[in-house]
Parts: structure tokens; C-alpha cells; sequence
């Protein structure tokens, strides 16, 4: 029996299907992210992370101040496994918000001086501004595996470190941080210190919400770098315009 797919997979394979059906013809414009989430009845991630997935395996194309367009090529059939690109941010994101934020509860009521001094050793590098990006992030990745360590159950140890393999393994999950890490989005020390302040406490409470905000922050931040790429393509198509129209009436 196949695994059922996952919702950004089914929302790409119904638009590859209405692109191969001519609904949306070569060249043409696609709908806007809302229009289709009020379409399909689903969030704005979920789309945004189906047209990734059909950006990236090139159905469709982002063109500056446009949005995204059919392209001019044979497309194949919607069923192929082409569609299949794992999990996405979104998903993985949420599903820390989830685990981590009850890890890190737990863990004020265990965690260790020691590993409380491996946590700050990770938040010197993200603190620091000369630390190369992939630094940052395995640090990133540092903290929050050792924080789940910090419980003292290895279940939960397990599962944050397979979140951790899905954000670095998913094709479609490692495009999307990617895309953002090249806009300057990158984790926060300000964040993880807040953690560490209410561990430190040995506030429970405070531990989950610091966790929990910080998360949600990220699935904030990965949604305003697609909206604020979207502005910046209309605003350089914009300033194209300009400079086309200024050299015709300079004629």
C-alpha cells in the first residue's frame, strides 16, 4: 500500500494536473498564493510550499515583478514521482514548535550545569558575527540537540535530532532555508539566550514559551523572506520600467 502523500504534494500534483490539462497554458501567469489557498482550503505555507516544489522541479518560473509563470517546456505527468521532494519547512517547523517546546519544559527540571555550558558555547557562535553560516547552524543544531539531550529521555533526544536530519536532508525543506539563509535570515542569539534564561530559572513555563516563540519566530521569518522576495522582483521590475520609459521619451 503507498504512503499517502503530504498535502503540499497533493496541492503541487492538482496544479501540475490543471498544467498539463492547459488549464493554466504555457506562459501563463499562476494564481496568487491567497487565491489558491482560499481555492484548495489550505494555509499559505502549504502553497507556498507546493509552488516551490514546482519551481524546483520546473514547472513553473519566477519572474522578477510578475510572480510565478508556466514555463515553455514539456512538463510530464503530474503522477511521476518528480513531485516527491519530502517534507517542507513549514511542516518540519511546526512539528518543533510541537516536541521542542514541551523538551525544553522538561529539561528545566534536569538539565545540568555542564550542558547548560554547552549551551552557551553554541550561542557564542550564533552571536557572532564573523561565524560563516554553516557554523551558525550546526550550532543551531547544537543547542537544540543538546537541550533535548538535557531531559534525559532518549526518545525525545531521537526525535529532535530526526526533525533536525528532515531540515538538513528534505530537498524541498533544505531549498526553502536556503533561499532564506541568502536573504540574511539567520538563527538568533537574542532567541536561544531567552531559552537559556528561563532553564537557568529552572522555570518550566518560561522555558516552553521562550522555545515555542522562538519557533513560531522562524516560521514567521520564512514567510517574510518569500513575501519581501516577491517585493523586491516587482520593485526591480519597477525600476526597469522606469529606465525603459525615460530612454522613450528621451527619443
Amino acid at each position: 500500500m503507498d504512503a499517502p502523500r503530504k498535502l503540499y504534494q497533493r496541492i503541487a500534483a492538482e496544479l501540475a494536473a490543471d498544467i498539463e490539462g492547459g488549464i493554466f497554458g504555457a506562459g501563463s501567469r499562476m494564481p496568487a498564493e491567497r487565491d489558491l489557498a482560499e481555492k484548495y482550503k489550505v494555509s499559505r505555507p502549504t502553497i507556498r510550499e507546493a509552488m516551490i516544489a514546482l519551481e524546483i522541479r520546473g514547472w513553473v518560473e519566477a519572474r522578477q515583478g510578475s510572480g510565478l509563470y508556466v514555463t515553455n517546456r514539456a512538463h510530464g505527468s503530474p503522477k511521476e514521482e518528480a513531485l516527491e521532494l519530502d517534507i517542507g519547512a513549514f511542516d518540519v517547523t511546526e512539528a518543533r514548535v510541537l516536541f521542542e517546546g514541551e523538551a525544553a519544559a522538561l529539561a528545566a527540571h534536569s538539565i545540568t550545569d555542564e550542558q547548560i555550558a554547552e549551551l552557551e558555547q553554541a550561542i557564542q557562535v550564533l552571536a557572532d558575527p564573523l561565524a560563516s553560516r554553516p557554523d551558525k547552524v550546526a550550532a543551531d543544531r547544537d543547542f537544540h540537540v543538546t537541550l533535548a539531550a538535557a531531559t534525559g529521555n532518549a526518545a525525545i533526544r531521537g526525535v529532535v535530532e530526526f526533525l533536525w536530519n528532515l531540515r538538513n536532508n528534505s530537498p524541498l525543506c533544505v531549498e526553502i532555508f536556503e533561499r532564506a539563509e541568502k536573504r540574511g535570515i539567520d538563527p538568533v542569539a537574542e532567541e536561544h539566550r531567552a531559552i537559556i534564561d528561563a532553564l537557568k530559572a529552572r522555570d518550566a513555563t518560561a522555558a516552553r514559551n521562550a522555545m515555542q516563540s522562538h519557533l513560531r519566530g522562524v516560521i514567521r521569518d520564512l514567510l517574510n523572506f518569500t513575501e519581501s522576495e516577491v517585493m523586491a522582483r516587482a520593485r526591480s521590475e519597477i525600476e526597469a520600467h522606469r529606465v525603459k520609459l525615460k530612454r522613450r521619451l528621451s527619443i
